[in-house]
């Protein structure tokens, strides 16, 4: 004796289900990771940056003391807020005369640390990388042929390759730095010399490339140009 079959509306009624849910993930883990993320961020630099304050300054508590419950008021985000207004004020005083005479002698005073020195030009220059202006960027996307002829990888053009590679590049062309990134972490990388004649520069902005690269290809930026 055979067993029953099951029901088609029941497999529907799973299939339709599974399908929402699925789409609905879609939906929510997105929105959700992106508000965690920010809520721990903040939380993160309110924890770094209040300890700092002297506790009669500090809006919590002199909240706290306004209502009498004694213990300081948690305010999400006040962190922040202090630590973008001392940044601000530091950006403004450090492009004044008298900031940028201040920081080249603590400079020199740094220099004289054997170890303190290696450590400060060090995270000096990948936060000025980082927080480069946009006239030290990445100028465009473009394909390379790497890692063989026939393989072509996804990269950025940065600059024109100067001084003694540019002399010494067996090339009549122009040379251009070409940086290559891995996917997913797009922060590590290959930096290539490349003749400019061998490389296609790409309409996509950087900023669509680097989701390329994120993605593994997943999420192509302009979906119409791909049809």
């Amino acid at each position: 004796m055979t067993e029953d079959a099951p029901h088609p509306h029941k497999r529907g009624l799973l299939a339709g289900l599974r399908a929402n849910f699925l789409t609905g993930l879609i939906v929510i883990l997105p929105i959700g990771l992106t508000v965690y993320l920010i809520w721990s961020a903040i939380g993160w630099i309110d924890s770094w940056v209040l300890p700092f304050i002297p506790a009669g300054w500090r809006p919590d508590v002199m909240l706290g003391e306004a209502l009498r419950h004694g213990a300081p008021v948690p305010i999400r985000g006040l962190g922040v807020i202090v630590f973008l207004v001392f940044t601000i004020i530091v950006g403004w005083l450090a492009k004044g005369l008298i900031g940028r005479t201040v920081i080249r002698r603590a400079e020199r005073v740094v220099d004289r640390m054997p170890v303190v020195r290696s450590l400060y030009t060090g995270l000096k220059q990948i936060a000025e990388t980082v927080f480069a202006q946009s006239e030290k960027s990445f100028q465009h996307a473009c394909l390379v042929e790497y890692p063989r002829k026939g393989m072509w990888g996804l990269g950025f053009v940065s600059t024109a390759a100067k001084g003694e590679i540019a002399i010494r590049a067996p090339c009549e062309d122009t040379v251009l730095s070409v940086f290559v990134p891995t996917t997913p972490n797009p922060t590590s990388g290959f930096l290539l010399y490349v003749p400019a004649s061998d490389v296609i520069l790409l309409d996509m902005s950087v900023e669509d490339a680097a989701k390329l690269i994120i993605s593994a290809g997943l999420v192509y930026p302009t979906p119409k140009d791909a049809a």
